[in-house]
């Protein structure tokens, strides 16, 4: 069946990150059972999330791959349930393969997440068009398992510009709807803080590509900026980061504290809204 519409044009949308794995960088080992998984999404939808993210594998810097078949017994029943409690909240499944995405999108999901962009399983741009679904493409140099060890680019802004053209071309060729194609410039995958630093300061090029995700929320960034080892810590970082990408024309925020992310998204549109002609008093 068809995916539901999301809406790319109006208020930004908040997505909510629910990793189902044992070793994830945030919030690994915490809801690895359905019971648990489903309780967070109940807290994320009252916080005011748009849209549900779930991954069964780590794509943290020097992660491991996880087989298909686990994927889909970590992911599967939680997309299941949620789907039962909540017909139309959107879900995403972040997952490289198109046995996963198959599996997730058969459960209920309408998203599929790719930090591959396509390129890991020559098979998913199929399934992706196949099902109707929306798809984010996103920029990474090398694999999670190397892709922070030596991160190299001339033009940082520009390679990742023409990386995300090239494969919304191929998503388009390959039967996706061009409405239904989300993108996302990769903060922290195969980037050092100064490349991050750049794509942070450039977002609107990007946003001009199409309808772009942001996700900074918690990552290391911070760490080598701020000096804050702590995860949990993080949030202001997130927040500054977010409320960047909210001006620069960012459509979905990635994040794991929905309440913060809400805030910044009503608080944004509002000074967004107060610099249009309209909105000025004479």
């Amino acid at each position: 069946m068809d995916a539901p519409e999301l809406d790319l044009i109006g208020r930004p949308l908040v997505m909510g990150i629910l990793n189902v794995t044992p070793d994830s960088f945030s919030d690994g080992g915490r809801f690895m059972d359905v019971g648990g998984a489903v309780g967070h999404v109940e807290q994320m939808i009252r916080d005011g999330a748009d849209i549900i993210d779930i991954g069964g594998e780590s794509t943290r810097p020097g992660s491991q791959a996880v087989p298909a078949t686990e994927q889909i017994k970590r992911t599967q029943p939680v997309i299941a349930s949620i789907r039962e409690r909540h017909a139309q909240i959107p879900i995403s499944i972040d997952t490289q393969s198109a046995e996963v995405a198959s599996a997730a999108l058969d459960a209920g999901a309408t998203i599929v997440n790719d930090i591959s962009a396509l390129r890991a399983d020559s098979d998913m741009a199929c399934r992706v068009a196949e099902a109707g679904a929306y798809v984010v493409l996103m920029h990474m140099q090398g694999m999670p398992r190397t892709m922070q060890q030596n991160p190299r680019y001339d033009d940082v802004v520009g390679e990742i510009e023409a990386f995300l053209k090239e494969r919304i071309e191929f998503a388009v060729s390959s039967g996706i709807r061009r409405e239904r194609i989300i993108i996302d410039p990769g903060i922290g995958f195969g980037k050092t803080v100064e490349h991050n630093l750049q794509i942070l300061a450039n977002l609107r090029r990007f946003a001009a590509i199409g309808p772009m995700l942001l996700g900074t929320s918690r990552k290391s960034l911070f760490a080598g900026l701020l000096g804050i080892d702590k995860v949990e810590e993080r949030l202001t970082g997130t927040i500054v980061t977010n409320t960047i990408g909210l001006l620069a024309g960012v459509r979905i925020l990635r994040v794991h504290d929905i309440k913060e992310a809400r805030q910044v998204v009503t608080l944004s549109e509002e000074i967004r809204r107060a610099t249009q002609p309209s909105a000025r008093v004479s």
